[in-house]
């Protein structure tokens, strides 16, 4: 047989006996866990053995290949340098003085061994063969006992037999022992067998397993009597009750290890999980919910407003369907944290579920259960993870559902998201209806025109505009300074700002409709005095919070470096062929000046600026505005013949598009065809006809924020958008003059510097 050695100790004798004469002592070691045993532990009888072959592996061991010659007993064992030497007694097993008897045990024992190796399935039969051909009794016995599966133990007291006979005894009790054991297992395997049919291998494995341990008396719990126990503890109504009772039983008539059986187990653990009657009791007092709303968050009246009404009917009503609320604004407004003060508000569990990037509309529905790993959808799981009836889940960004062959989302989301249907929600997984009725949904969006029109209508819409100067210097010192003080250990340090900084970080270091990257800047002089601080106070005045800090306008530059904006970037001069337009975008009002420039060519009309369809067409038809008036505007009737005009809106790396650009672009071509400078203190928004006449916009506040934002004083806006005037924030409303116009001669006649195109067009001021 082969044999790998790696001890140092075995190493040496192998070297030796390689030297010598090439025989070895085998001997096993008392304890298996000794790695280098002494003299002592070592058992007295072994076998002497022969090295056919020697090879040295690359690891450092050798392979060697033994052939057995006899048994021998150690008289003394002779340490050598690194080895062992033993001197030996030749001990052969002795035969009975009765030859007879002998063979009738050999007999005895070759034919146990026989229906050893026929019960044994990995023994090959031509090992029978292999030990009736051996050349002495004493041969066959060390032969069949090599072959036993059996422990070290029994092997080593085989090895000691003192006689032949006293081997061949030992044989026959160990061979009786292991055919009883090897029969057992068969009949066991016969019993389960003879149930299996067609069943799967797995199913088999259980049986077997099942038998052994009746043989053995242990029986196991039962499963499905627990969960059924489950079941009945819970307060499910009775059709959720009989029908998680009937995928007990199913369960029940499973085995254990089919895939099946761990589709119906996740589903009854769902029915389990879910809360089907629990609900918190709300806090319907109006005054506390002002009072955290207002603690939350600073502005949002209507926002507010809304909320409160919903509290003030919930409070006169034993039930109210959840109404659909969606805050449409820009990012950093405090949509996602309004949601939970919401809750707080009615002391609601809160539960937040973003829908940002979601294609696949089985991520609402849920996914059948007809493979392992089948879930719900995300609603249901929203549920779990509430544990109750009535909780504020919040929608987070659903103009961001996606659309691929996986099917529409924002579709599936129709049903969640229309009272008079949600209360039967139906989701593929459990296929059983769910009462979401009392859910308070909360939906976010940046852009409303991306939330498809179906669902838009079952939503209702709050808009929430960017927030003004005042607002954010209120914010920062009410919410954001005292938060990121104490995110960056100064909650108890005396830092006093004064009046100019917050209004130079505004102004200078941000340009945003919310307030995120102004609580990024402040976090970052937080982070700047507190790195100071551990600079130049030693541990013990660091802990105690000692040092006072006042921090004023010109310390900026320092702690947040060179100011990206300049309050005063937009240029307010007349200037020939530049237009102000105000645009409403995903992230808020924006102010874009429109250049046109008029050159010698051939009419040509060129557009830069990534402008989408609907401005290409409103720039042409602000060019046949312009060629149509152009007796009044006192320009050669062929003015298009001879020149080429290039419109063009800065910023060509940021896409445009929108129906609000109209009269910007028509002032800005008008101004650049005539060489009367367009006034630079005016913005406008409208859309323009084929015939001049201006059309309505959306947006008006947020684009009327930016406007203010950037210091416009006057603002032409559509005649049919006066009435969104009185939505308008008051401070808005004081310091910009708002123009009506109806016609491209009313724009004109307040756009142009020097103009008597049409008459003056007063200002309006609103209700």
């Amino acid at each position: 047989m082969p044999l790998v050695v790696g001890r140092r100790g075995s190493l040496g004798a192998i070297e030796a006996a390689a030297a010598e004469d090439g025989l070895l002592f085998l001997v096993a070691q008392r304890s298996a866990d000794t790695e280098e045993p002494a003299a002592g532990e070592l058992h007295r009888v072994g076998v002497v053995a022969r090295i056919v072959q020697a090879t040295r592996q690359a690891n450092g061991t050798v392979r060697i290949l033994i052939e057995g010659l006899t048994r021998a007993r150690v008289t003394r064992y002779v340490p050598a340098s690194n080895y062992l030497r033993a001197t030996l007694a030749d001990t052969p097993a002795q035969p009975e003085e009765d030859p007879a008897a002998l063979n009738v045990s050999a007999r005895r024992v070759l034919t146990l061994f026989e229906e050893y190796v026929t019960l044994h399935r990995r023994i090959p039969n031509e090992v029978v063969a292999l030990v009736q051909g051996a050349e002495s009794p004493e041969r066959q016995a060390y032969g069949i006992a090599a072959h036993l599966a059996i422990r070290v133990e029994m092997r080593q007291t085989l090895l000691e037999a003192p006689t032949l006979p006293h081997l061949f005894e030992a044989l026959a009790q160990v061979l009786a022992a292991e055919i009883e054991l090897l029969r057992l297992e068969r009949k066991l395997d016969d019993d389960v067998r003879g149930s299996l049919f067609q069943n799967q291998r797995e199913f088999y494995l259980q049986e077997q397993l099942k038998a052994i341990h009746r043989e053995l008396g242990q029986e196991d719990g039962d499963d499905a009597l627990e969960l059924e126990r489950q079941v009945e503890a819970r307060n499910l109504p009775e059709a959720i009750k009989a029908r998680a009772l009937r995928e007990v039983r199913k369960l029940r008539r499973m085995s254990p290890l089919s895939p099946e059986s761990t589709v119906g187990r996740n589903y009854i653990d769902w029915i389990l999980a879910l809360p089907w009657t629990e609900r918190t009791d709300d806090v319907l007092d109006v005054a506390h919910a002002r009072r955290v709303l207002d603690e939350d968050h600073y502005g949002l009246d209507e926002v507010k407003e809304r909320i409160l009404d919903y509290i003030g009917v919930l409070s006169l009503v034993e039930r109210m369907e959840g109404p659909i609320l969606c805050l449409v604004g820009p990012p950093g407004v405090g949509k996602t944290s309004l949601g939970r003060s919401v809750a707080r508000a009615l002391g609601r569990k809160f539960v937040r579920m973003s829908l940002g990037g979601v294609r696949d509309e089985a991520e609402i529905r849920g996914h059948r259960r007809t493979y392992i790993g089948s879930m719900p959808g995300r609603v249901i799981q929203a549920m779990r993870r509430a544990e109750v009836m009535n909780p504020v889940i919040l929608l987070d960004e659903i103009d961001k559902l996606g659309q691929d062959y996986r099917g529409d989302p924002a579709a599936a989301l129709l049903e969640v998201l229309d009272p008079e249907q949600n209360r039967a929600f139906n989701d593929h997984y459990l296929e059983i209806d769910y009462d979401l009725s009392q859910v308070l949904f909360l939906t976010t969006a940046n852009y409303l025109p991306q939330v498809p029109e179906p669902l838009r209508d079952r939503m209702e819409i709050i808009r929430l505009s960017g927030y003004l100067d005042q607002e954010k210097f209120a914010i920062a010192r009410q919410f954001l300074i005292p938060k990121q003080l104490r995110a960056n250990g100064l909650g108890d340090a005396k830092i006093d700002w004064a009046t100019d900084v917050i209004p130079s970080v505004v102004q200078g270091y941000t340009r945003e409709a919310g307030v995120r990257e102004l609580e990024r800047r402040i976090g970052r002089i937080a982070r700047k005095l507190a790195r100071r601080r551990a600079e130049s106070l030693d541990a013990s005045d660091v802990a105690r919070g000692t040092g006072s800090v006042t921090l004023h306008a010109g310390d900026l530059p320092e702690l947040l470096g060179p100011a990206p904006y300049d309050p005063s970037q937009l240029n307010l001069d007349h200037k020939v062929g530049v237009a102000t337009g105000l645009a409403y975008t995903s992230v808020g009002g924006e102010v874009l000046e429109i250049e046109v420039t008029a050159l010698g060519g051939r009419g040509k009309l060129q557009l830069t600026g990534t402008l989408g369809d609907v401005m290409k067409e409103s720039a042409s038809a602000a060019l046949s505005y312009a060629r149509s008036r152009a007796g009044v505007l006192g320009v050669d009737r062929e003015f298009h013949r001879t020149r080429d005009l290039h419109v063009h809106i800065p910023t060509g790396a940021t896409p445009k598009d929108g129906p609000s650009a109209g009269i910007a672009i028509a002032s800005a071509i008008i101004s650049a065809i005539t060489g009367i400078p367009v006034r630079g203190d005016v913005a406008m928004t409208g859309e323009i006809t084929l015939r001049g006449r201006v059309l309505p916009i959306g947006g008006l506040k947020e684009k009327a924020v930016a406007a203010h934002r950037n210091g416009i004083r006057h603002v032409l806006i559509p005649q049919q958008n006066v009435r969104d005037l009185d939505e308008l924030p008051e401070e808005v409303r004081t310091a910009i003059t708002f123009h009506p116009v109806k016609t491209m001669d009313d724009v004109l006649a307040l756009a142009l510097v020097h103009t008597d195109f049409a008459t003056e067009v007063p200002a309006v001021a609103p209700h």
